[in-house]
Formats: C-alpha cells, sequence, structure tokens
C-alpha cells in the first residue's frame, strides 16, 4: 500500500482563503517537502538568494486545518520580521534568540498554534507579556534564571520538534547564507511583501492581519529616504542662473571681441509651514532645526499660514542666520493660500511643511514638495504627483 504523502500546495489556498496577505506572500515562496527536518522552517537557499520554506509532510498532516493556518503563518512571520536576514544579536545565533523569535511571533498566533509552542503568557512564559519585540524577549530571557546560560553559540537550538522551551519549529540554516545573498534574498523579499499587500488592499482586507502589524509591514516595504538629503536636492535644483556681463571674464566664444558673462546661482525658496492647530510642536521643531543648516545653501522665504498667509509674519531667512522656532498661527488649513502667494512672488521652489489635512490645492508655478510625518505621508487626504517626504519629527 502507497503512503499518502502531504502535499502544501494543494492545501494552501483553502487555509488561506481568509488571509489575502498571506495568500499573496505564499505565492512568492517557495515550499518543498523534507524528512530532513521533523517539523517546518524558513531558510535563504544559497545557492538561489531565495526565501524556501521547508515542512515535513507527515508533521502537516497529524495538524488540525487552524493549526496547519497558524503554522503557516508563523513561518512568513519569520521571514517579515526579518529574523532569518538579520536582526541577529552580537553574540550570534543561539537557543535564546531562536525562542525569543518564536514569542515575538506567536504573540500575533495566539489560538492558532499547537499545543506546547512558546506562547507569552502560558507556561513558562507565563510572566512575560504579549506584544514585544524579539529583541526585548532575548533581553529577558537572558536574566531569566531558568533560561540564562542555556543556548549561547551559533548553532545550538536550531529547531526541531521537542528542542528547547516549546519550540515546534525548525531554526536551521539561520545566520549560515553569505552577506550577498542575504542581500539579495531580503530585497526580493521586499518586493514579494509590497506584492502582497498590494493584493490585500486591492481585495479590502488583510484577513486577521492586526492593523499594528500592517504599520510594521507597510513600513517595511515603503523606501526609506532621508528627508534632509531631499530637502538638499530640491534646493540646489531650484537654483536659477542670474547672468551679467564683466570684461574681467574672458568669452569663451569672442575672446577680446565681446565681454564674458559671470554666472551667479541663488534659488529663491518659499517655505510655507502650516500652522494649524493640528501640526504638532514635534514637526515644527524638527524642520526649524534642519533649515538652520539648509540656511548655508540658500536664502528662504519663511511664510507662515492656516486658512491665511500670515503676511505680516513673512521674512526672509538669509544665508548664515539661526532662528529659534515659533508658532505664529493656530487656526484651520488651506493650502490656497500660500500658493496664490507663492505664485504671484516669482519663487524658483516652493516646500510645504503640514499634516496634509485639507483639500488639494490649486497648480504652483514652481516646483513644490510637501514634507510631513510619516502617517500623514502613509494617509494622504489628497492624492498629488508632486513629491511628498515623510520627516522623523
Amino acid at each position: 500500500m502507497t503512503k499518502h504523502i502531504f502535499d502544501l500546495d494543494m492545501h494552501t489556498f483553502r487555509l488561506l482563503q481568509q488571509e489575502p496577505f498571506f495568500a499573496g506572500l505564499s505565492r512568492r515562496i517557495h515550499k518543498y517537502s523534507t524528512s530532513r527536518i521533523p517539523t517546518a522552517g524558513v531558510t535563504i537557499n544559497k545557492e538561489t538568494a531565495q526565501f524556501e520554506m521547508i515542512y515535513n509532510p507527515e508533521f502537516f498532516a497529524g495538524l488540525s486545518e487552524n493549526h496547519r493556518l497558524g503554522v503557516l503563518m508563523h513561518e512568513f512571520y519569520h521571514i517579515i520580521f526579518e529574523h532569518v536576514t538579520g536582526r541577529l544579536p552580537s553574540e550570534g545565533m543561539s537557543k535564546l534568540w531562536n525562542i525569543a523569535t518564536d514569542l515575538a511571533i506567536n504573540s500575533h498566533l495566539q489560538g492558532k498554534l499547537p499545543e506546547g509552542c512558546c506562547m507569552p503568557g502560558e507556561e513558562p512564559f507565563e510572566d512575560y507579556p504579549v506584544g514585544k519585540a524579539a529583541e526585548w524577549y532575548y533581553s529577558k530571557l537572558q536574566q531569566d534564571e531558568n533560561f540564562n546560560g542555556k543556548g549561547e553559540g551559533e548553532g545550538e537550538g536550531e529547531g526541531g520538534e521537542g528542542e528547547g522551551q516549546g519550540q515546534f519549529d525548525s531554526h536551521e540554516g539561520w545566520g549560515e547564507a553569505g552577506e550577498e545573498a542575504r542581500g539579495m534574498a531580503k530585497e526580493r523579499l521586499r518586493q514579494a511583501v509590497e506584492g502582497a499587500a498590494k493584493e490585500a488592499q486591492q481585495r479590502g482586507g488583510w484577513g486577521t492581519v492586526s492593523s499594528e502589524m500592517r504599520q510594521r509591514i507597510m513600513d517595511m516595504i515603503t523606501p526609506k529616504v532621508d528627508w534632509r538629503k531631499v530637502l538638499r536636492y530640491f534646493i540646489k535644483t531650484s537654483q536659477r542662473s542670474h547672468k551679467t556681463s564683466t570684461v574681467r571674464r574672458l568669452n569663451k566664444r569672442y575672446p577680446y571681441i565681446h565681454a564674458g558673462r559671470k554666472v551667479k546661482r541663488q534659488a529663491r525658496i518659499a517655505i510655507s509651514i502650516d500652522q494649524s492647530g493640528s501640526v504638532g510642536d514635534n514637526m515644527l521643531a524638527a524642520f526649524f532645526t534642519e533649515l538652520s543648516s539648509l540656511a548655508q545653501l540658500a536664502e528662504f522665504t519663511v511664510i507662515p499660514f492656516d486658512t491665511e498667509v500670515a503676511e505680516d509674519k513673512v521674512f526672509t531667512w538669509k544665508k548664515g542666520q539661526n532662528k529659534v522656532w515659533e508658532r505664529v498661527l493656530c487656526g484651520g488649513t488651506c493650502f490656497d493660500a500660500p500658493t496664490r502667494y507663492v505664485n504671484g512672488q516669482g519663487f524658483d521652489g516652493h516646500i510645504v511643511l503640514t499634516d496634509m489635512c485639507a483639500p488639494k490645492p490649486i497648480s504652483s508655478k514652481c516646483q513644490r514638495m510637501w514634507m510631513t510625518d510619516k502617517d500623514n505621508a502613509q494617509n494622504q487626504y489628497f492624492q498629488t504627483n508632486e513629491r511628498v517626504i515623510a520627516i522623523d519629527a
């Protein structure tokens, strides 16, 4: 009699039917069966620089549908949290780190996993709170007399059923892939997670993924931009040329016939600062701090506004000056007001510091850029093709 071999691919559609995000991610990660490990795990294939999920078919065949779903999500969370590509403690791979990563993941999978797994709030982790990061759990484990001194070494606790305190999955091969392979795998992961997130959004739901977890996932796939560098680049690209004639400069085309041309480059930049009550003091303070250093590059005209421009408060921030930030208005918000003001003054570039919580404004005659905090950059009140940069307030 031929023994039935459990094929996980044949079950994933049904298992993940109510989990659009994980369904999209699952299709982008290769899965293969093996008897080499007793349960399941994720790793990086050193040859292809791809993430792979490996699983023991007999282990999966013995699980309930709910536990199969939980194990799948557990393994995918290992990938999302970068437990495979990085985040290893300075001591390297150890049993304590393996347990810590499982505690971090299983906080989000209560009621979905087989009995005996590492679960915060349950024995022997009854004093461990739910929802902490792997690094937090690792630190607590190091201080816990029940665990202190256990598994401090490369290769220990690499998983398998019965290994470690409640570890049910394999962490085999973590940290073994080279730096180049990890880098390639990490970028491919970002693309896979981005694709899965778009699918979930198009389907109108993320399943059981919490709002906190959705935010972490969106942070992961959002390109990290140094807003200070972007601000400097914007200023430099806004510079225009002012040409004057001078006999002291040789004309390269008509030497000694026509005077040369002297080119002086200086950008006229408008900084419209939303001073409505919804814009936090931290954002204003962070922006003013950076403008102090940018004043070495160009001269600014600072334009405070809420529903109107406070023209009596507009001032020129000259090169080399330092200014202390202050709030001079505290009303609503209208972006048409500063745009009209800038359009009528002949500026080269327009930067708007705001929470973006107002209707889309009229067109700008010069290039315009928006700067806001991370939440408002990801959840814009209006859609625009202009650059929107999140600042770290």
